[in-house]
């Protein structure tokens, strides 16, 4: 219970530092070969902050919120499913939006020298939705652009590529061969696996 308490801080505390812009102490829930993947950024951990912070910086309000966490354990070996949203507010062709993305992060965990950190984060992607923040706004959305994400995470893809990232469009959601695929690398890992991704590599 103490080794799940300790996994649970460091998931609490990346939702909680990265959000408030908090960088050193952001650093310190990974390892150094820590990566991430989401939406609109796949790299090294380190490159995450980076840009994290270039965005912070310039105004892009990207907010996380947790919920249940559910942990499992294999000695130095974990992973962790995470309730959670994402809330991003930007603008739409002229109209301020919020888009809410509801889904789990599915984080890679290991001890080593007695710390636990994250070793790979993979967001899990359920469904969204987006409305104007006023609500006398009126909002027309490219009906053919929005259908060219996947359903889990369209809204939010949507708002980002308006906002000028590039998504990816291969993430894991609910259901699918995706999400089956982050399961059985799940378990390879807490089994032993020499590192937390298929044998492709990261990506």
């Amino acid at each position: 219970m103490l080794e799940k308490l300790a996994i649970a801080e460091v998931i609490q505390n990346w939702a909680v530092w990265r959000d408030a812009g908090d960088w050193e102490r952001l650093r310190t829930v990974w390892h150094d070969d820590g990566w991430m993947t989401a939406t609109w950024f796949q790299g090294p951990a380190e490159k995450f902050i980076a840009v994290s912070q270039a965005g912070f910086d310039r105004g892009v309000s990207i907010l996380h919120f947790l919920g249940g966490i559910s942990i499992d354990l294999n000695d130095h070996r974990a992973t962790a499913q995470t309730k959670m949203t994402i809330s991003q507010r930007g603008l739409v062709d002229g109209v301020l939006v919020d888009v809410v993305c509801t889904g789990r992060f599915f984080d890679f965990l290991a001890k080593r020298n007695g710390r636990w950190a994250i070793v790979r984060r993979q967001p899990i992607y359920e469904k969204d939705r987006m409305d104007p923040v006023s609500p006398d706004a009126r909002l027309t959305l490219d009906a053919a652009l929005l259908d060219s994400f996947p359903e889990g995470y369209r809204h939010l893809a949507y708002l980002q590529t308006r906002l000028g990232f590039t998504i990816k469009k291969d993430l894991p959601q609910l259901k699918g061969e995706a999400v089956m695929r982050l399961y059985a690398e799940g378990l390879a890992w807490r089994e032993g696996a020499p590192t937390a991704f298929p044998a492709g590599g990261p990506g």
